[in-house]
């Protein structure tokens, strides 16, 4: 049996990562906002590690990416909730046992329960597989492994043995009499059922269903000394039944599959991303199987977004504005310019996320888009200063932007927002020429958001990106960003004559 894991092939993939940190970049593109509404309530699954580990490799990412077109059938995805369910199930009977340790029979029987739970799920998955056309590697070795463990003479005596116990244990009839202060359990003789006869005698005081008034008591799934005595009286009325299960619970403490178990916990990182997925979809956002390349740097993509703020948005009912972006040979810089507030940190942020959601092998936001798998992702956001800190933000960008140019390769990929506003335009603009030669000389893919348009012309790897304001009023920003030549001047020139405080207008006021 080969299979190992649903995210990586073959058995040398991290697949049981527990104390991965998230990477230093999450925070600037939002990447956290995003992990928490994915893994809301699915906090037992431990999912953030899988997603604080990009792959490196694209035999991987495609791995993942055809077991994500598998899941969005949605009856596979149904299946594979049903499974889950189930051993959400057994877990939560596992850990119900452990809690009635005092009680020994009660300890068992619900062992014995979380058992038949398990062997159930097992055996309806392994049928689903089979009928719903799965393509995916993954998932096929995964049947593939589900079709020799349960065929297994082991995993076959386990579930028989399991459902045959609970059967027996089922049979068992008993009496209890109380008197006084006293309980006797004995056999079952023929007596009537009182509760079947109480129910009866007040079936005819039953009123309209509108007029009932139940109260719903909690449910309680422990044991007190009572119950467990009775339980032991009942144990020495039908000794051979509890000898078994007593055996059974000794014999089976490990009866979880490893593979199968770490294969419940990965499947969720699939599950909680699609579901996630979807509600972005309903609401008419595209998502879309990246192209992902290794060695081209020619990418792009159609009605992209940044997936944080469209979540964000949606909540709010507000409308989510969608943004493309095309590098082709030899360009590799886009430079942001436009007015404040116009969306530009928006779609450096959209372009990070794009590219880290590729590199791990899920959907990403927009049509047709092409990335390319960089070693990794640096960004370099603004920071406040802080009192401990005493390096002023002049020094700090430059040490921050010095560390990343450092590690980086042509291979990486850098988004930097507003660098060097803390200083002078002259001394600002001197800076960022500097460094963005360095960053051309690296052939680094980046995404920069100045306020210095002289920057979107540097050189032939440098592209003008713009964001538009509405030409009616240029106070209203539209949040499209658009390949044009950077022009900050036009933009003040809109402003000024809507408010008439250009030279021209300034001129006739002075002579009235």
């Amino acid at each position: 049996m080969s299979f190992e894991s649903i995210l990586f092939e073959g058995p040398h993939g991290p697949t049981d990562a527990s104390t991965v940190e998230p990477p230093p970049f999450f925070q600037d593109l939002n990447l956290d906002q995003v992990l928490t509404r994915i893994t809301k309530g699915r906090e037992e699954y431990d999912l953030a590690p899988f997603y604080y580990s990009p792959l490196r490799c694209l035999a991987t990412v495609a791995y993942r990416q055809e077991v994500m077109h598998d899941l969005e059938n949605r009856a596979l995805m149904d299946a594979i909730n049903l499974f889950s369910g189930k051993m959400h199930e057994m877990r939560a009977a596992i850990a119900q046992s452990d809690q009635l340790h005092y009680y020994k029979f009660a300890m068992e029987r619900r062992f014995l329960v979380a058992a038949q739970v398990y062997f159930e799920a097992v055996d309806g998955l392994r049928q689903d597989l089979h009928s719903l056309g799965i393509k995916s590697r993954g998932l096929c070795a995964f049947r593939d492994y589900l079709d020799e463990y349960s065929s297994s003479t082991a995993f076959r005596d386990r579930a028989s043995q399991t459902q045959g116990l609970l059967s027996d244990l089922s049979e068992i009839r008993y009496a209890v009499l109380i008197k006084g202060g006293a309980v006797t359990v004995r056999n079952y003789e023929g007596e009537a059922d009182y509760s079947a006869a109480v129910e009866e005698t007040f079936e005819k005081f039953r009123r309209d269903s509108k007029n009932e008034h139940w109260v719903e008591l909690p449910r309680w799934d422990g044991m007190n000394h009572i119950e467990a005595q009775i339980q032991r009286g009942v144990a020495l009325l039908h000794p051979d039944a509890f000898r078994r299960l007593e055996e059974f619970y000794s014999a089976n403490r490990n009866f979880l599959d490893n593979t199968i178990a770490r294969f419940d916990r990965e499947a969720q990182f699939y599950v909680a991303y699609l579901k996630f997925v979807n509600k972005l979809r309903a609401a008419g956002l595209n998502f879309c199987e990246a192209q992902v390349s290794a060695t081209s740097k020619n990418v792009g993509g159609r009605d992209c977004f940044d997936v944080a703020l469209a979540a964000k948005l949606l909540d709010e009912q507000q409308k989510v504005v969608c943004n493309g972006f095309c590098l082709r040979d030899p360009e590799r810089i886009l430079v942001v310019s436009g007015p404040n507030q116009g969306g530009k940190t928006t779609f450096a942020r959209m372009f990070g996320q794009i590219h880290y959601l590729a590199s791990l092998g899920c959907l990403v936001p927009g049509k047709e888009v092409r990335v390319f798998l960089c070693d990794q992702l640096y960004t370099h956001f603004e920071r406040r200063e802080q009192a401990t800190n005493l390096r002023g933000k002049l020094q700090d960008d430059l040490l921050r932007i010095h560390a990343i140019l450092e590690q980086a390769t042509s291979n990486s990929i850098l988004i930097m927002n507003e660098i060097f506003s803390s200083t002078t335009l002259k001394d600002a603009l001197y800076l960022s020429k500097k460094i963005l030669q360095q960053i051309s000389d690296r052939d680094l893919l980046t995404v920069c958001v100045t306020f210095l348009d002289e920057l979107a012309s540097l050189n032939h790897k440098t592209v003008s990106v713009v964001s538009i304001i509405d030409p009616v009023n240029p106070t209203v920003r539209t949040y499209k960003l658009q390949r044009q030549p950077a022009n900050g001047l036009a933009y003040a020139l809109a402003i000024a004559e809507k408010y008439h405080v250009t030279y021209d207008s300034l001129r006739e006021r002075i002579k009235s």
